[in-house]
């Protein structure tokens, strides 16, 4: 995945993600330019994944706590 799509926040990367698929289904760019968005938006998915699992990580350290049923947090050990 390039440098560039790794330093977009989620928001950026789906917007963008987005405006690519709204130009591909124009239909006015040329195929060359279509498979290089589809190469980028590749990347873009690829981190909006990863993203998305790593908020799903975090979430799921948040914990009942079995003697009270009351929600407790553990540290998440990410480095």
């Amino acid at each position: 995945m390039s440098d560039d799509v790794k330093g977009l926040s989620f928001e950026e990367a789906l917007a963008e993600l987005d405006s690519m698929v709204a130009k591909m289904d124009s239909g006015q760019i040329k195929l060359a330019d279509s498979v290089a968005l589809y190469e980028r938006g590749v990347a873009l998915r690829n981190h909006l994944e990863s993203l998305l699992s790593e908020a799903k990580t975090r979430v799921e350290k948040i914990q009942l706590d079995p003697a009270s049923a009351e929600p407790k947090t553990v540290p998440l050990d990410v480095e």
